[in-house]
């Protein structure tokens, strides 16, 4: 069964940063574009960024643009997800996902695999 595990979730206060890691099986890593969504309470899940097999492309949401970075290390099947400036809208449960095929998308229907999430909380 293909995983992917989330880590680097916790509590922050507003402007401050976290590193959101997500490593994942080979099936689900090699050669498939990854992606970040989240679930705040309440709201539908979202999407966040995603980022292309090679890395060379990459997209971002709107509310994220200029504060959050994606990265990935294929050498150790490792997608990262860098969090600046942090606001309390950030909150929210944080997924990763892989999707069988190398171009990034923003439409998570189009991801194949899925980590159980890790909890961001920022405070104001």
């Amino acid at each position: 069964q293909e995983q992917l595990v989330e880590s680097g979730g916790g509590l922050v206060q507003a402007g401050g940063s976290l590193r959101l890691s997500c490593a994942a099986s080979g099936r689900a890593f090699n050669g498939n574009a990854m992606g970040w969504f989240r679930q705040a309470p309440g709201k539908e899940r979202e999407f966040v960024a995603s980022i292309s097999w090679s890395g060379a492309s990459t997209l971002f949401a709107d509310s994220v643009k200029g504060r959050f970075t994606i990265s990935r290390e294929n050498a150790k099947n490792t997608v990262y997800l860098q969090m600046n400036s942090l606001k309390p809208e950030d909150t929210a449960v944080y997924y990763c996902a892989a999707r069988n095929g190398a171009i990034p998308s923003q439409y998570d229907y189009r991801y194949d695999y899925w980590g159980r999430g890790t909890q961001v909380t920022v405070s104001p």
